[in-house]
């Protein structure tokens, strides 16, 4: 989920059954070592640095996003929490209601601390908020976040004690900041009512990630059925491809400078580039079209030139193996919009051109049925699948951003310490089973 220029959580498939592995330390702090390695699980150990304490698995699940069920509070209270690379604050629902079921309430906790609105957290570390921290009656840090499916949260910044389960009071994480949100505005999706929060992992001051000091996190989700892990803290699994994240501290009207940021080169579909010039994939004085990588978005959106272009070589490369779905009124999820007709009773889908994202320094490939999603809809013998790329400009945002579905079975890796994002194919069941994880 990413703020109001980019984009909320909505497009996602159903995960079920990720699992999380985080390098727990006792003093979570800035200065954590880079050079910590998780040995298999059966084992639960940390072999150097600062971790003391043995690596945790938790069972990770996805209902709209990535979520994982932690505890807040003193005495701890059941959370579930929304993943999201595209957020900066985490946050919970503190108020029960028909829309938000699932709740953390702040009088049951005595650890539970507001943060008043003359503190240095709410007049500096906010600073990255769409919409500025403000100062409520009461004197407390009010926010208000809103996303751009109309979605938004607002209350009070406050700290409590986070853990996760089965670790025990030695590995309390206390004093997190974030939002104990009283209101909520959401566009009707059923699936939100599945979680009571969000865990913020972007490069903002008050993300989890940051707070918690990991100096980066990786993670790798299955593309058979949607298992996975996340590890938090260094672990070197495989070598890795490197792009650089792209830093720009001017501030923008458009560019979110704590985003996932890369710098996307150009596209292929097999062997061909896409005929565009380099400078439309740069963002432009307003920072208009930077290009983000965001486990809170499904799919993969493109500005409206760079998706045309992709969508004509897409389907002259396909004429001969799929038939289009001629329909003008149907764009699934209302923004994607080439679809195809594939017999119900065929076994598998043809052998489709792969589609590459040219970045600094290396080429994400995706292939095979990362590239069509059937999209729940039947036309007499036939069911439609849609290309998993969509049109940015059908969101209403001026950016490219990346999602989890085309992540699958890749290592990828987001080096906060050395500014830059790793990634390598790999088989993401393999390695959970290497990480001592059964899936």
């Amino acid at each position: 989920m990413a703020t109001v220029h980019h984009l909320h959580h909505l497009h996602n498939l159903h995960l079920s059954n990720i699992f999380i592995i985080f390098c727990l330390i006792s003093q979570p702090t800035p200065s954590i070592s880079s050079k910590n390695t998780i040995l298999p699980l059966k084992v639960q150990s940390i072999s150097s640095g600062p971790f003391t304490k043995p690596a945790k698995k938790l069972s990770f699940h996805h209902n709209v996003s990535l979520t994982i069920t932690l505890t807040v509070g003193s005495p701890a209270q059941p959370v579930t929490m929304v993943l999201d690379t595209g957020s900066e604050l985490s946050w919970l629902h503190c108020k029960k209601t028909p829309t938000t079921p699932l709740s953390y309430d702040p009088l049951h906790s005595t650890s539970y601390t507001p943060v008043p609105c003359s503190s240095p957290i709410c007049m500096t570390r906010t600073r990255d908020f769409t919409v500025p921290a403000s100062c409520d009656p009461k004197k407390l840090c009010h926010a208000t976040l809103s996303y751009a499916d109309a979605t938004s949260v607002d209350g009070n910044l406050a700290s409590d004690t986070f853990r996760f389960p089965g670790t025990g009071s030695s590995s309390d994480l206390p004093g997190v900041i974030f939002g104990c949100m009283d209101t909520y505005s959401n566009s009707n999706q059923p699936e939100d009512l599945l979680s009571t929060g969000l865990i913020g992992m972007n490069r903002g001051s008050l993300s989890f990630i940051n707070q918690m000091g990991y100096p980066k996190f990786s993670y790798c989700i299955t593309g058979q059925d949607n298992t996975g892990v996340l590890i938090l803290g260094e672990y070197n699994y495989t070598p890795l491809t490197y792009t650089p994240m792209v830093k720009i501290s001017t501030p923008l009207p458009y560019y979110d400078r704590v985003a996932y940021t890369v710098e996307l080169e150009g596209i292929k579909v097999s062997g061909t580039v896409l005929p565009l010039p380099k400078s439309i994939f740069e963002p432009d004085h307003t920072g208009a079209g930077q290009t983000m990588l965001d486990t809170g978005t499904q799919f993969t959106f493109l500005l409206g030139p760079v998706y045309t272009a992709l969508r004509n070589e897409f389907l002259n490369q396909t004429r001969n193996v799929l038939r289009v779905y001629e329909d003008p009124n149907f764009v699934f999820q209302g923004v994607m919009d080439l679809c195809y007709r594939v017999e119900k009773s065929r076994v598998g889908l043809p052998v489709l051109p792969s589609v590459s994202l040219i970045f600094r320094g290396g080429e994400m490939v995706v292939s095979g049925q990362k590239l069509l999603i059937k999209a729940g809809l039947m036309k007499g013998i036939d069911d439609i699948y849609c290309f998993t790329f969509g049109n940015s400009d059908l969101l209403g945002i001026e950016a490219y951003v990346i999602g989890h579905h085309h992540q699958q079975d890749m290592w990828m890796e987001f080096d906060l310490k050395n500014n830059r994002v790793g990634f390598a194919e790999v088989r993401c069941d393999s390695a959970s089973q290497k990480l001592g994880i059964d899936l």
